[in-house]
């Protein structure tokens, strides 16, 4: 038979389930829905190794181009929205929009002023020093001409990410103003890439945005790539498990391997007794590390006593 809960009854349950709720406003954080496009760090520091990759073979390569000796160094690789990034580049200055074959979307590339020019005038055969503060547009003949510096600008960025995607970076349009850029949303989130170049006494920064769009389609071998590099130890680690090492002690043995004698014939031994030990003066002897034998060797002297001079390692 169904019951009719009294007043009191309701109100005591309200009130053990407010005193049973945990306080959910403790958890509110704060989030931009301007800016959903979040990339994870694992990838921007996948993108981070890459690029440096990209500045060391383009430090040679611009060395070799301009015949002049060039420095290329990673400053920065950080999350912006598009419209921060526009607003972070100098006007006017030199950008290429470029083509990300076979991905959609495209990116952009920005050399400021101080480099376009001092560029130029090292290409046509000057030292590029007269060339420094001026801040104009490039002319179409001046755009041309600065078109083989980017290719190998491009031709080493294409280098840089053959061992994530291969990736066909072109040149689809020139512009000079970052506010007439419109091939993104002002919210959408790019990665920038801020690179510094010096060539001779000239020095200038270029940088490099690629839509998040694109590296969402990459997430998959972006991964791949931090998961293989993880199974390879760099110099750094090699370093730092040799210091973790060092103070370990380890027993050498080093033994000439023969007939056995039992402890009779032992006791047996008188003097004239000859023993042969059925070991060649030629036969190596063997180095034994813990137990396990490592190296072939030969005995020498050394100090006044004996040693093992090794010879070579033993194949495992």
């Amino acid at each position: 038979m169904d019951r009719v809960l009294t007043q009191q009854e309701i109100d005591n349950a309200f009130k053990a389930g407010r005193e049973a709720a945990p306080d959910q406003s403790m958890k509110a954080e704060v989030y931009d829905f301007r800016r959903t496009d979040r990339i994870a760090k694992d990838q921007l520091r996948t993108i981070h190794l890459l690029h440096e990759n990209f500045a060391r073979s383009l430090s040679s390569s611009l060395s070799a181009y301009l015949r002049s000796y060039a420095v290329v160094n990673l400053i920065s690789v950080e999350q912006l929205s598009f419209r921060e990034f526009t607003q972070s580049l100098p006007s006017p200055t030199s950008l290429v929009v470029l083509g990300m074959k076979p991905y959609d979307g495209s990116g952009v590339l920005e050399i400021n002023p101080s480099l376009v020019f001092p560029v130029l005038e090292m290409i046509l055969g000057g030292s590029g020093k007269s060339s420094t503060g001026i801040s104009r547009e490039t002319t179409d003949i001046e755009q041309n001409i600065l078109d083989g510096f980017l290719r190998v600008i491009l031709n080493d960025l294409r280098a840089a990410w053959i061992s994530v995607a291969s990736i066909e970076f072109s040149i689809d349009s020139h512009e000079a103003e970052p506010q007439l850029l419109q091939f993104l949303a002002h919210n959408e989130a790019v990665v920038a890439i801020s690179i510094e170049v010096k060539i001779g006494e000239t020095s200038g920064l270029m940088n490099l945005g690629i839509p998040s769009i694109t590296v969402k389609m990459l997430r998959q071998k972006l991964d791949q790539h931090r998961t293989i590099r993880r199974t390879q130890p760099t110099e750094e680690e090699h370093i730092r498990l040799l210091r973790l090492i060092r103070p370990a002690e380890l027993h050498l043995d080093a033994r000439l391997e023969g007939p056995m004698l039992g402890v009779p014939e032992l006791l047996d031994l008188a003097e004239g007794d000859v023993l042969c030990f059925d070991f060649p003066e030629t036969r190596p002897i063997d180095l034994a590390v813990n137990g396990s034998v490592k190296y072939e060797g030969s005995v020498v002297a050394a100090g006044g006593k004996r040693g093992l001079q090794i010879r070579r390692a033993v194949a495992e």
